[in-house]
């Protein structure tokens, strides 16, 4: 996979090398292929909005379906079906779809652990989402 991106913060984008388009088996491999565990196929409404956040781990996200934009301090990081976003543990965030088209992606850490500091209302979170019906992942803590 090649790098698209890989920025003085230690963000990196790898955009998608081959000429078929993204599965969600694809997507999967190519994130083990860098070292990260799975634990979750999330599926998010269009205009979704996830509030100030970090990852207490370092993150990864395999986007299989849409567009999505990672809101960082040092500015808009974009990820479109089949791109490989790495975010360093501790890196504060926002998330937006700026369309109105559902994003999907798989999401991981190099333990398979999910962890999360809020820094903002917890807008848009997995429990959030949940609670109201409308988040459509397979969430798996192992």
């Amino acid at each position: 996979m090649s790098s698209h991106g890989i920025f003085s913060t230690g963000i990196s984008v790898h955009k998608w090398p081959h000429k078929e388009p993204p599965t969600e088996e694809s997507v999967r491999a190519e994130m083990e292929r860098h070292g990260f565990k799975v634990y979750d196929l999330q599926t998010v409404p269009p205009w979704f909005e996830r509030s100030r956040h970090a990852h207490d781990y370092a993150e990864i996200r395999g986007a299989v379906e849409g567009v999505i934009t990672f809101h960082f301090d040092g500015g808009p990081v974009t990820v479109e079906a089949g791109d490989i976003l790495i975010i360093p543990g501790g890196m504060a965030h926002e998330v937006k779809v700026h369309n109105d088209r559902p994003f999907r992606a798989y999401k991981g850490s190099e333990s398979g652990e999910r962890s999360v500091t809020e820094h903002g209302d917890g807008k848009g979170r997995m429990e959030e989402l949940q609670s109201e019906g409308t988040y459509k992942g397979s969430y798996s803590a192992s």
